[in-house]
């Protein structure tokens, strides 16, 4: 007899091991980390208007696009690099994500350089912890909450762009500032357990 592994309902996952694997090993995953909740960040600007399956598999090209979301890097490109990337097709070509991109990486740098953690700055959103939600199906998931409101509002005061609050929150559920995986999903206990 086989256990079969219960899995968040999610649209268009069932069966994709792409997905699959994003879902059971990262999604929802405490990141304390401030490049990568940056670049997790950009990630979903590029979103924006798409489904994050469209993402996640050019993730790999984004990331060879963007020198490996290093800020000093990606904050340094100039008109060369922002042509190279509407040029690129193995990420998604906008200028005005791509231009959201650079000015991110540049407003990064500032933080950083003032003294200014970014990882500190996300997780003050929820006072240091992760949120621990108990939906019962995918119905009940927010795609936005007050948290997220004041993520969006904080980023957008820095200067960020395509921070709003939907998409500030799916970066929330991604990078564990929020548990959103449903009680019945295998990894919810999994990401409660990481975040204790």
């Amino acid at each position: 007899m086989t256990t079969q592994c219960v899995r968040c309902a999610w649209y268009g996952m069932n069966g994709d091991p792409v997905y699959e694997h994003y879902h059971d090993t990262e999604w929802g995953v405490p990141e304390r980390d401030p490049q990568k909740l940056w670049a997790k960040l950009v990630l979903d600007g590029f979103q924006a208007g798409l489904s994050w399956i469209t993402i996640l598999k050019r993730r790999d090209g984004f990331y060879r696009a963007f020198d490996n979301f290093d800020p000093d890097k990606v904050a340094a490109f100039g008109a060369e690099d922002r042509a190279r990337l509407m040029a690129d097709p193995g990420i998604i070509r906008s200028n005005a994500k791509i231009d959201a991109a650079i000015a991110g990486a540049r407003l990064y740098c500032e933080m950083r350089d003032a003294g200014e953690d970014f990882a500190d700055f996300c997780w003050s959103a929820v006072d240091g912890r992760t949120i621990q939600n108990e939906w019962t199906g995918r119905g009940d998931v927010p795609a936005a909450t007050p948290e997220g409101d004041k993520l969006s509002k904080a980023l957008k005061k820095k200067g960020f762009k395509f921070v709003g609050p939907v998409i500030v929150y799916a970066f929330m559920q991604a990078t564990g500032l929020v548990n959103d995986h449903v009680i019945t999903c295998f990894r919810h206990a999994d990401c409660k357990a990481m975040s204790a």
